[in-house]
């Protein structure tokens, strides 16, 4: 059996993308590795019911090219997830990560997600035995409080209860969870962000390491908090704008790569996923966002989405359009600078 070290051996700050559901799929974590090596991939949530009962291959399959990356579990009965654990060093998993911030009804009900706050020792137990399982690192996404649990000082007793486990890595999203009242849409929007309890955290517990997580959308942002925490991790906006990645590069002093490179790379990997019978539009959906704010951005969106793009042609046709339009964008700026 072969353990990836991949993780351990990649170089700090930890920059990673965040678990999204039906975004962070594996075609996209293809996509998202072109533009950065560095960078820290996680899968969508995966619940040890659907990988323990259902198609565990389907849940827990990935390109080899997605390293360093980590299996995100939701769950809260200990033995199941030690044993997902398990499966994921098996099948080459870098680092496993257990959800406690997810506010959605659904995972409430199931006692899976930020309404594990209010458990700390049953999160602890959890760990525990995950931790046991493995020697590839667990880790723990959370919120800094849910509901009547919104104090500094309890975010605190949660991270201090688990972390006598011997997790010592903990990502935190800067924002409370309001499971009773608020859509999981309004809960990564609505409650303020107080950036300041990931801080203090890192501060008081130095020994820990800390992850930041909520709200940050440019390279300038992530270096500012990284002025104060261990690592950075980021959602939506590697998703729209998956060039933030390239520009994270500069944190490695690494060249950024140009996005018809990328897109040149991909389209292999395209090719391949439709023989494999893969939906063209399953995959084109991921790579809307590759140029976002240039000269044809809206035209590549519009020829890739919808249903629009059916062939692999199309997506050839898609990329001569992009190069066509920022030709002529590049030209008419030209024309514009010499009329000064």
């Amino acid at each position: 059996m072969t353990i990836n070290k991949n993780i351990e051996n990649t170089q700090s700050p930890r920059i990673s993308v965040a678990p999204m559901m039906d975004w962070t799929t594996k075609d996209y974590r293809f996509f998202a590795r072109l533009f950065n090596p560095n960078v820290i991939l996680y899968t969508e949530m995966v619940t040890t019911g659907a990988i323990i009962h259902g198609d565990a291959k389907r849940h827990l399959d990935f390109n080899t090219e997605e390293h360093p990356i980590v299996l995100q579990l939701g769950g809260s009965n200990p033995q199941d997830l030690a044993l997902c654990t398990k499966m994921a060093r098996d099948w080459g998993y870098d680092e496993v990560n257990l959800n406690v911030g997810c506010p959605s009804d659904r995972v409430q009900n199931n006692k899976i997600g930020a309404c594990l706050m209010a458990e700390p020792d049953l999160v602890a137990e959890c760990i525990a035995e995950m931790h046991n399982a493995v020697d590839i690192p667990v880790t723990v996404k959370h919120r800094i409080g849910i509901d009547d649990m919104q104090s500094y000082e309890e975010m605190l007793h949660f991270v201090d209860t688990v972390a006598q486990t011997g997790c010592d890595n903990f990502i935190v999203h800067a924002r409370i969870a309001l499971l009773q009242g608020l859509s999981p849409k309004e809960n990564r929007d609505v409650p303020p962000l107080r950036y300041e309890d990931v801080y203090r955290l890192k501060q008081e517990r130095p020994n820990l390491l800390i992850e930041i997580n909520g709200g940050i959308k440019t390279f300038a942002e992530t270096q500012a908090h990284l002025e104060h925490v261990d690592g950075v991790m980021i959602g939506r906006e590697a998703y729209h704008n998956p060039y933030l990645l390239a520009e994270l590069g500069q944190l490695w002093n690494l060249e950024a790569p140009d996005r018809f490179d990328i897109i040149n790379q991909m389209l292999p990997y395209i090719a391949q996923r439709m023989a494999e019978g893969a939906p063209l539009s399953i995959i084109t959906r991921h790579i809307l966002g590759l140029f976002q704010n240039l000269p044809g951005a809206r035209k590549w969106r519009q020829a890739l989405s919808g249903g629009n793009a059916k062939t692999f042609a199309d997506v050839e046709n898609a990329i001569r359009n992009i190069k066509e339009n920022m030709r002529r964008a590049e030209d008419e700026a030209k024309e514009y600078q010499a009329a000064l």
